[in-house]
């Protein structure tokens, strides 16, 4: 059974953004990441050859775990991840894979700035806002937004990094979405035992603000 994608997002509060330069070391990065116990990964369709490391990485997967595909837009998109075995999909604005993902019932985290976006997102089907650039605004924009919606769950991705992790979280976001300050170069084949250390650095953060 797939596990809930909201329930592990709110328990894990980390979604490990991997944009990589091919199949072989985005899975590779993927798989160091689920080692260290990272549970919720996105690898980019920006990644040559994505489908691949997605279906390589849910191989690899420990149970409850979440892989998913990011940067998705289009229905051929949707349906193209899907096959490959995405549990879960992230576009980067309010687009046509939304209701798409919606509709075969893979949750979608859609991209969203605006609260037109926000609302515009959720009517489309998305179980959650992925605000980006979160940087734009900070956490204190996200505490304005989170006031009308306070029962949306947002993602915080873009320019977030250790140090910016608490303060996004204290101001109501479930979870944040990572990438360069976590997966840095690795996914294209850069040093293993390097994001093996940012993964556990982290983990470390998000034990100290539960």
């Amino acid at each position: 059974m797939t596990p809930d994608f909201i329930g592990v997002l709110a328990a894990t509060r980390l979604l490990a953004v991997i944009r990589g330069g091919g199949a072989g070391v985005a899975a590779a990065a993927g798989a160091a990441l689920l080692d260290e116990g990272v549970r919720v990964l996105e690898v980019s369709l920006t990644t040559p050859g994505a489908l691949d490391a997605i279906a390589a990485i849910r191989a690899a997967a420990p149970a409850g775990s979440l892989v998913g595909a990011g940067t998705v837009l289009t229905e051929a998109d949707v349906a193209d991840v899907a096959a490959a075995g995405a549990q879960f999909v992230v576009t980067p604005a309010v687009v046509e894979s939304v209701g798409a993902a919606a509709r075969r019932g893979l949750p979608v985290a859609a991209g969203a700035l605006t609260p037109t976006e926000a609302y515009t997102a959720v009517r489309m089907g998305a179980a959650a806002v992925k605000l980006f650039p979160a940087s734009l605004g900070g956490p204190a924009y996200l505490k304005a937004l989170r006031q009308p919606f306070p029962h949306l769950p947002f993602v915080a991705v873009g320019g977030v990094g250790l140090a910016e992790l608490p303060g996004y979280l204290a101001a109501g976001a479930i979870a944040a979405g990572v990438g360069g300050p976590l997966v840095g170069d690795a996914a294209s084949g850069g040093d293993l035992d390097a994001l093996r250390e940012r993964a556990r650095a982290f983990l470390a953060a998000l034990a100290v603000t539960s």
